[in-house]
């Protein structure tokens, strides 16, 4: 009878979850909807859900918490951001291929990106940043991530040395990653930020609501019947 109670309690807190305004957040555009993904490098090293991947050749060091003492952060803490340089690639030199992945995360149509970022001021670099993305939970590893949705810097495209805000829409619904690929010659780069990546959703369709009802209300039948 505990489990059951449990249950209910669970399927309870779900539909509170899903009522439009409980979790709102807006759109670029300025519709609203479920903000699912809101996170600010408060700690890089222990990242809920998220993944760090480096492929880099020899592999150096992964993400890791921002230096404040090369330039703050865009918001919160001063070494509130993650961080990605050169040393990708092990003492500097070789190929670096460094991926921060985000969790899985359900979408309901109307989905809307958005971060910021900027990198070192010393000129000379090129440092070079593609945002990608993959459906599904992750099979496939870095490779799932076929689509490019946009790339900072390079050699003919300057990297923002201010915190700049990058935003797009898209549509899709079910689960996915977006995933943040630092990536070139190691002697090339240099030393990039990334903060304040959020995610919104659309609110889920009225028909999900009457499903959790109706579960919820065969929840409560079962539990008068056990009572009983």
């Amino acid at each position: 009878m505990k489990l059951l109670k449990s249950y209910t309690a669970a399927g309870a807190l779900a539909l509170a979850a899903l009522v439009p305004g409980a979790a709102n957040a807006a759109y670029s555009g300025g519709s609203t909807g479920v903000l699912v993904l809101n996170e600010g490098f408060g700690n890089v090293a222990g990242l809920p859900g998220w993944t760090l991947v480096n492929n880099s050749d020899p592999a150096g060091t992964t993400w890791f918490q921002g230096n404040a003492d090369i330039f703050g952060a865009q918001s919160g803490a001063a070494n509130s951001y993650a961080a990605a340089s050169f040393l990708s690639a092990a003492n500097g030199f070789g190929m670096v291929d460094n991926w921060l992945i985000t969790p899985v995360l359900s979408l309901s149509g109307m989905t809307n990106l958005s971060f910021y970022t900027a990198r070192e001021t010393t000129p000379g670099f090129a440092d070079y940043l593609e945002v990608r993305w993959a459906p599904g939970t992750g099979g496939g590893g870095t490779d799932a991530f076929s689509t490019l949705l946009t790339s900072f810097g390079g050699a003919g495209s300057p990297y923002p040395t201010d915190w700049t805000q990058w935003s797009t829409d898209l549509t899709f619904s079910g689960e996915g990653r977006f995933a943040f690929r630092y990536v070139g010659d190691a002697n090339s780069l240099n030393y990039i930020g990334l903060d304040t990546v959020r995610v919104v959703t659309a609110v889920p369709e009225p028909s999900l609501y009457v499903m959790l009802a109706l579960g919820l209300g065969a929840l409560s039948f079962m539990r008068r019947k056990t009572l009983n």
